[in-house]
């Protein structure tokens, strides 16, 4: 496995968030009814005609300059001839050789440093219906789905791991997220991805043949989608086989992709524009009219995090992961002398406690973040804290003073703590005296006890490694 690399691509489809479908005037609505969000023009019935939605134009557009990307200021709608049971009109309207946006690229982090991702481009289409099946009764079409539009996001094959693959989509989406064209929620459909993989031995430059999994809807499914299919080509070509270029299906129960359509060369979907669409022509006028409405990109709110907060990349990059989050994390930050803190408590802590609830005042969380950057609580005594706090939305202040949770910092205060682990437990002592460096950590875990939780422990190993000398 160690002698081969993956070259993979990917191609990521984002529905986007308008009022309306792509090409009718049907309302696009949460959880509707099967077929009610349906029209003439979206069921593809004889005589209807397809008119372009100009706010699919604009949100495409602003896809591409949030990438970087060159918007191309004529572009054609074609048809894409394949069929379907949940495709009503047997063929597809998307952009083939005059796509909106050409170019661009996404900035990753990887445990090398810094990694830019290549886009191949970004083109608009129409989604299809979708297949509900039902046991004992057979398949059903709903169409409420037909006709919601969509971006595709094309990669180059730049990424080489199922870890590089994860990172550029969660900042793909995250991008996307922030300029307010979609929601991207991927256990909604709103954000699926065809993973291409190819293997080759380190060093070769020569592309091998490529394989395609289809439609995955889950960061750690497409994480798990090409590990699998990565060990499977190296595997048969190690036994002397050779990889076939076809379609897969990957089963995330699993975790292994099996054969749908092989593929003796690309598919032939008989692209031509659509006759019953112009093409669309854009100024620059209008370009830059929707590049002033764009808002702070993660990597710039990252990069202001590093300068203004003093926080690690790592650390910036998972605050801006989602918006809502930066959003929150600034509120808090902007109510506190201890930024760094917020931070820690966001990402280290918050996870594990939140669960239902959720986030709290974040003038609050500031509060609780200047109690134990004063050294007036520990770290320990924060987490209780933050538990009250999201329960009940308590002042952290108010419940430190109600429940004496206020750090013991004075020595003379400690030290008959201290004395009294070093005598119940001389034999772990002793330990540490002998070389066993662990053993000094279950000192300082019983004066804690003692305590009950409320030593600061800094103060604890400096009087505990006193004594021990």
């Amino acid at each position: 496995m160690s002698d081969y690399e993956a070259v993979i691509g990917l191609e990521v489809h984002i529905e986007l968030h308008t009022k309306r479908k792509i090409f009718c005037f049907c309302e696009i609505k949460e959880d509707p009814a099967p077929n009610t969000q349906t029209c003439e023009v979206c069921t593809s019935m004889p005589g209807t005609l397809p008119v372009m939605n100009r706010e699919v134009v604009e949100f495409a557009v602003k896809a591409g300059l949030a990438v970087g990307g060159t918007i191309n200021h004529m572009s054609q709608m074609d048809r894409k001839n394949y069929f379907y049971p949940d495709l009503p009109k047997a063929y597809q309207i998307s952009q083939n050789e005059h796509p909106i946006v050409s170019g661009g690229k996404v900035d990753i982090e990887t445990e090398a440093g810094q990694k830019t991702i290549r886009l191949t481009r970004i083109h608009m289409e129409e989604d299809a219906g979708k297949l509900v099946h039902i046991e004992g009764e057979g398949t059903l079409v709903d169409c409420n789905r037909a006709g919601v539009p969509l971006i595709e996001i094309v990669s180059e094959p730049d990424i080489r791991s199922a870890e590089e693959a994860i990172a550029f989509l969660k900042k793909l989406r995250a991008i996307m997220v922030y300029t307010g064209i979609t929601l991207a929620r991927m256990q909604e459909g709103e954000m699926r991805c065809d993973v291409n993989l190819s293997v080759r031995k380190k060093g070769d430059k020569t592309l091998g043949t490529r394989t395609e999994m289809k439609n995955i809807n889950s960061f750690a499914f497409v994480g798990k989608a090409i590990e699998g299919e990565f060990k499977r080509q190296v595997d048969v070509l190690e036994a002397g086989g050779t990889i076939i270029q076809e379609t897969r299906r990957f089963d995330d129960k699993t975790g292994q992709s099996t054969s749908m359509r092989t593929k003796e060369d690309a598919d032939d979907y008989r692209y031509f524009p659509d006759p019953d669409l112009v093409p669309i022509r854009l100024e620059d006028k209008e370009i830059e009219a929707l590049k002033s409405e764009i808002p702070e990109l993660p990597d710039a709110r990252k990069a202001r995090y590093i300068k203004d907060f003093d926080i690690s990349a790592y650390d910036a990059e998972r605050l801006t992961d989602e918006r809502d989050m930066a959003d929150y994390f600034e509120k808090a930050a902007k109510a506190t002398t201890a930024p760094k803190t917020i931070a820690n408590i966001l990402i280290s802590d918050m996870p594990n406690l939140q669960k239902d609830h959720p986030l709290p005042d974040p003038v609050k969380l500031a509060e609780l973040a200047d109690l134990q950057a004063d050294g007036e609580i520990n770290s320990s005594t924060a987490k209780k804290v933050l538990s009250a706090l999201l329960e009940t939305g308590v002042s952290p202040r108010q419940y430190v003073a109600e429940h004496d949770l206020l750090q013991i910092n004075d020595e003379a205060t400690l030290l008959p703590f201290v004395l009294e682990v070093l005598k119940e437990r001389a034999s772990v002592a002793e330990d540490y005296k002998a070389g066993k460096k662990k053993a000094l950590q279950s000192l300082i875990g019983m004066v804690m006890q003692k305590t009950k939780g409320r030593a600061n422990p800094v103060l604890i190993r400096t009087l505990l490694e006193d004594r021990l000398k």
